[in-house]
């Protein structure tokens, strides 16, 4: 019995090894699948009809050898290109060449961070004392502060660059700017800074005289200087333009576009709320938008004086005046540029711009071509531009004219351009600051 039991036992260990012994032959010594280098594609191209009624399963096991480390094999390799990329991601992703803070003394510093840049600034409190945000732009970090707690030589200067946004339209003002402009060539001077730029609320005349000395052609330390207007020294080599934007000292908010403004009919053909001159082409506007009653299809609200700050129901009437109208009347003030245009843009409402050179210093007609607006109109602003007053009869009356259709269509492209018009801003100021400042550095 127990011989009988060794011999069955035997048997069964003997046909395990050469079952064993065949399995591994057909695995190490069994002829594997070719890949041809030529045809597999087009094999397999050709045989696509035929796999789609049969199955992708059934195809896939019929027309080619099972490989059970296959879908391992594409998914370890799948892993690893998804890693190569991250790893080149975080490479560059993060990764800037410059570091630049921005100081805000001025309240159109608050339209360059927020409006153009897009950025946050903590706390969101407009009254807090002091304001800071970071973003990167291109190859450069920013950092910026604002807010009354910052005070020359109240604060610590860790950085090497910076950028300073002051206001120089009044003795006032310029008084306060100089102030700041002394104490950042000093810190160049010591060596606590390497580069100096400035963005400059100018004289709405042009009379900005008083910033040359500080200019590093003049022997100061300003190397960039972006200001406002049309002023005839810009020369797109160490000093450009800068839009007015938005009165943010007056609280204008960020506006988000929604569906209502794009879609909604507008109840009013057009709005001017302002301040009315004595003698001025605001005065002709007035007595023009009284002639066959198109004084009632606008929204208009004059005032006699000028007043620096709004009230909350003032700002609430202006942006309801400008979100209700299809057009906004520009006429021109001190100067041509105004907030308006800027804040009628927000609102899709196309601006009718007095187009006309006032008095002062600022760009000539005879030597500019576009002036005034010149980057305005160098970046096709989707306006009308009017010489006169008189012609505003006209174009409201082709207003009158067009359908809701292409209202919605013309509010869209103007939402858009001033979109695009923010971001070509944003990276050419970033474009110019990077060149000027790494530039030097290499040299």
């Amino acid at each position: 019995m127990r011989l009988m039991r060794r011999r069955v036992c035997s048997f069964f260990i003997a046909v395990y090894c050469l079952f064993s012994l065949y399995a591994a032959y057909h695995v190490f010594f069994g002829r594997r699948r070719q890949a041809p280098a030529a045809f597999p594609r087009g094999l397999r191209k050709g045989a696509a009809p035929a796999r789609e009624r049969r199955g992708r399963e059934q195809s896939t096991l019929e027309s080619e050898e099972w490989n059970p480390w296959e879908g391992d094999e594409k998914n370890e390799q799948q892993q690893r290109f998804k890693t190569g990329l991250q790893i080149l991601n975080k490479s560059t992703k993060g990764k800037t060449d410059l570091t630049v803070q921005i100081w805000g003394k001025a309240a159109i510093g608050l339209y360059l961070w927020e409006h153009i840049f897009e950025g946050l600034l903590d706390p969101t409190d407009v009254t807090a004392q002091w304001r800071e945000g970071k973003s990167i732009v291109g190859r450069t970090h920013y950092s910026f502060i604002t807010g009354p707690a910052v005070i020359p030589g109240y604060f610590s200067v860790d950085v090497n660059n910076v950028v300073l946004i002051l206001n120089g339209r009044d003795k006032a003002k310029i008084l306060y700017a100089t102030q700041w402009l002394l104490y950042a060539q000093n810190l160049v001077q010591i060596q606590k800074l390497q580069h100096l730029a400035v963005v400059l609320l100018g004289n709405e005349h042009c009379n900005n005289e008083w910033i040359n000395p500080f200019l590093k052609r003049n022997g100061g330390s300003v190397e960039l200087l972006f200001i406002t207007y049309d002023s005839p020294w810009i020369n797109d080599v160490d000093i450009f333009q800068w839009p007015l934007g938005v009165a943010t000292y007056r609280n204008f908010p960020m506006v988000e576009a929604t569906w209502s403004m794009l879609h909604d009919e507008r109840p009013y053909l057009c709005n001017f709320l302002g301040t009315i001159y004595e003698n001025s082409s605001r005065q002709a506007l007035m007595n023009i938008l009284k002639q066959d009653g198109n004084d009632k299809l606008c929204w208009v609200s004059a005032r006699e004086q000028w007043q620096p700050q709004e009230t909350n129901e003032s700002l609430k009437n202006y942006q309801d005046a400008l979100l209700q109208s299809d057009l906004t009347l520009c006429p021109v003030g001190v100067n041509t540029e105004c907030y308006r245009i800027y804040e009628a843009c927000s609102y899709g409402s196309i601006p009718v711009v007095e187009d006309v050179m006032t008095a002062g210093s600022c760009g000539n007609t005879s030597a500019y071509h576009s002036a005034p607006l010149q980057l305005l109109k160098s970046m096709g602003a989707p306006f009308i531009f009017i010489k006169n007053w008189k012609e505003l009869p006209a174009v409201l009356k082709k207003e009158k004219a067009i359908i809701l259709q292409e209202k919605i269509e013309r509010r869209k492209m103007l939402l858009q351009w001033y979109q695009h018009f923010k971001t070509e801003l944003k990276m050419k100021f970033t474009n110019i600051v990077e060149s000027s400042f790494l530039m030097s550095n290499k040299s």
